[in-house]
């Protein structure tokens, strides 16, 4: 099989993994090497500056022992099969780098043999590129649950970014379609990247710069948007996982009569990445988003717009006098518009033109804010109204009825 072949299967293998985006590497390029990371990181989009940056995305392999029933390239499947060697890997991605086509890449493969050989071969591939070609640009690497510690450490000294899938929020779904993996084997290989980042901040040496990621695939099981938060919150947590990925079930040729016929909308996806944000910086908790009579979030608004909507006795929110995590809880008001507001407000009262000025969802917030010159409340017809106030009249004065 030709390299052009074996690269058509294998980069389209590889597009059912969404954990290939990065940030927070800063490799810087060795002399008389090639490539290097920036601050901005490396994604598969745009970046905030307009440009538009990719990875070479491939599997080494789409052969694997296991059969999980969701995937294509399970032991089981009549897919087509193709294996890259490390060299050949490394050459791709040189010529690609070269070309301009790419500026890092993001490596995967089927278990072969085992965990350890599979890693092995990955590693390899790493290893090659940084110590014989001294590439400085990006690279992650997706490690097989139930790899060695020793290989695992190994894998961080050549790559910014390191994953392991946790695949499924509940143990019961991963009996149930990928029985040879389970959450215990996936979260001591989470943890001991974990600990060895942690250590190396503290050492003061380099290991996986950019962190570890994961993902879940979202609506191939009855798995509600609870499990998956819950899931999801809790890697952060115990394991202080840059990222999590959420990927909407896709079905698959020849699949498993068990998995859904359909795929997942894509819109429940996004709506689950608004809440990942929601968690992590916003001051959000799970129970805040779903509820035990609304275990999904709302496909047809967004998650803050749908608690605020919930909880309306919070609002009015005055945007002069609120705390910060008053001003995050406002719909349309993002993390950088409320600092913004915090840090300017001291020397100039917020007005409603203001606002509109700092964000374009000004027609979804302004239900929601106080300003010097808008209040929202003194427009509610049956709102509870103070008395007014009587003037008092001579005769009142004088006597004495008041």
């Amino acid at each position: 099989m030709d390299t052009r072949t074996k690269l058509t299967i294998l980069a389209d293998a590889a597009k059912y993994d969404a954990s290939c985006a990065s940030s927070g590497s800063r490799r810087e390029r060795v002399s008389g090497g090639v490539g290097n990371t920036t601050g901005v990181g490396i994604c598969h989009s745009y970046t905030p500056d307009g440009r538009c940056v990719s990875l070479l995305k491939l599997l080494l392999t789409n052969y694997c022992i296991y059969d999980c029933t969701y995937c294509i390239n399970r032991i089981s499947s009549d897919t087509p099969r193709a294996r890259f060697t490390p060299e050949e890997v490394v050459s791709l991605t040189l010529e690609f780098y070269k070309r301009n086509y790419i500026e890092g890449l993001f490596l995967s493969s089927g278990v072969i043999q085992s965990p350890d050989y599979t890693m092995e071969q990955v590693i390899a591939v790493a290893k090659s590129l940084r110590t014989d070609h001294l590439f400085g640009g990006y690279i992650h690497l997706k490690i097989p649950p139930g790899a060695s510690a020793l290989l695992i450490a190994e894998a961080g000294k050549w790559a910014d970014r390191l994953s392991a899938n946790i695949e499924m929020p509940r143990q019961a779904d991963l009996d149930r379609f990928a029985p040879a993996k389970t959450h215990i084997e996936i979260q001591q290989t989470m943890g001991e990247i974990s600990q060895r980042i942690i250590a190396a901040k503290e050492e003061k040496t380099v290991y996986a710069a950019a962190g570890q990621s994961t993902q879940m695939i979202v609506g191939a099981t009855e798995a509600s948007d609870t499990d998956i938060l819950q899931k999801s919150s809790a890697l952060y947590q115990d394991f202080g996982m840059r990222r999590v990925y959420y990927s909407a079930f896709s079905p698959i040729p020849h699949s498993d009569s068990r998995l859904p016929p359909q795929a997942a909308p894509l819109v429940r996806e996004h709506r689950l990445y608004q809440a990942d944000w929601l968690l992590r910086y916003y001051g959000f908790d799970v129970a805040e988003l779903t509820t035990a009579e609304q275990p999904d979030l709302p496909l047809d608004k967004d998650p803050k717009l749908a608690w605020a909507l919930r909880n309306r006795h919070f609002f009015p929110v005055d945007v002069n006098t609120a705390d910060r995590e008053a001003l995050l809880r406002i719909p349309g008001l993002g993390v950088r518009s409320v600092d913004r507001i915090v840090a300017m407000r001291s020397q100039h009262r917020f007005r409603m033109e203001d606002l509109t000025r700092l964000t374009r969802a000004f027609k979804r917030m302004r239900y929601f804010v106080i300003t010097s010159d808008f209040n929202p409340d003194s427009l509610k017809l049956d709102a509870p109204r103070l008395p007014v106030p009587q003037q008092l009249s001579l005769f009142s004065a004088v006597t004495g009825e008041f």
